[in-house]
């Protein structure tokens, strides 16, 4: 599968990431979509493939409820000059990120330092893979959704206390494997600033900007 142009990776994105945060199906709108999440600080999602000042602050100046973020895949000095008041851009700008999907090159994931071990298992669609220190609480995780040739590798991270030690690294390779085992042709995944370089290393490459704003206090403040 390719792509011909961002608004066509990020329709495919936002299903997969839906699917991956055991949302319902994501609403489509003439703007885009909407996605609900209902956890608290992140009752629901705003997502634009394309974005523009006119659309961005007519959607943000209509929502006043606290707990809705919006994701445009625009450079975040844009996004920030657009949002009405009572909306902020918490934490760092990211990246929409691709990688094509071999069938046949799976390999296997890179030995983990002594001790740790790698767990995996599916569950409605979605492949979860956790790296377990010594004493078996968890050191990395990630996960990707399959929806036919796409796979979205979502919420992958490493707890600082392991990091530097190439457990990101199995992560990924083992999601991506697994993938491509089910039959994913295309990978997407949306990274943060710290993120993109371990992406990069491993064949992926930036597909847009990631801006997200939020009405409400930022959860984590």
């Amino acid at each position: 599968m390719h792509f011909t142009n961002t608004s066509e990776a990020v329709r495919a994105w936002v299903r997969g990431w839906a699917l991956s945060r055991g949302a319902v199906e994501p609403a489509a709108l003439p703007w885009g979509f909407t996605v609900p999440i209902g956890l608290p600080g992140h009752v629901m999602s705003h997502v634009l493939p394309t974005a523009d000042e006119a659309t961005v602050r007519e959607l943000t100046g209509s929502t006043t409820g606290p707990g809705i973020w919006l994701k445009a895949f625009v450079p975040a000095e844009s996004l920030a000059a657009w949002i009405a008041p009572g909306w902020s851009l918490p934490g760092a700008p990211g990246f929409l990120m691709s990688t094509a999907l071999h069938a046949g090159t799976a390999r296997t994931p890179p030995p983990l330092p002594g001790g740790y071990r790698l767990r995996t298992w599916a569950d409605s669609g979605v492949v979860h893979a956790r790296v377990h220190t010594p004493e078996g609480t968890t050191a990395a995780r990630g996960q990707t959704s399959i929806d036919g040739a796409t796979a979205v590798v979502d919420k992958v991270e490493t707890h600082p206390a392991h990091r530097r030690r190439g457990l990101g690294r199995v992560i990924m390779r083992t999601l991506v494997d697994a993938a491509t085992e089910k039959g994913a042709t295309v990978g997407l995944l949306a990274s943060t600033a710290e993120g993109r370089a371990l992406y990069e290393a491993t064949g992926w490459r930036v597909v847009a900007p990631l801006a997200n704003a939020l009405r409400g206090p930022d959860p984590a403040g």
